[in-house]
């Protein structure tokens, strides 16, 4: 499964969820307000696609309404608020990611 990580700078959580989950999904990150903003070609590469905080979703519907249509993009809500690979950070994704994907209906 190619899942897709979204925050706003691309730095931090969604960097720290690229690097977690790479053994399990096939992974990458894109941040939104960065230099390098998120694309659509990235978008149509992802088969799901975790954004940190409900805003990012919100964004995405903006910037890529058909893309956004056709994708299941979920919200994970994690605050900006941890560094990359903060043990805080590791353990929050792991609990919600892991619970997600424990789940029938996203397997």
């Amino acid at each position: 499964m190619k899942v897709l990580f979204i925050c706003n700078q691309n730095q931090n959580r969604s960097k720290t969820a690229e690097e977690l989950f790479k053994g399990r999904f096939e992974t990458r990150s894109a941040g939104l307000y960065n230099e390098r903003p998120l694309t659509e070609k990235q978008l149509a590469w992802a088969d799901i696609v975790l954004v940190m905080e409900d805003e990012q979703r919100a964004e995405i519907a903006k910037r890529f309404p058909k893309q956004y249509l056709q994708k299941r993009i979920i919200s994970i809500d994690i605050s900006d608020i941890y560094h990359f690979n903060q043990p805080e950070l590791v353990s929050i994704l792991e609990r919600k990611v892991e619970g997600l994907f424990s789940t029938p209906a996203i397997r």
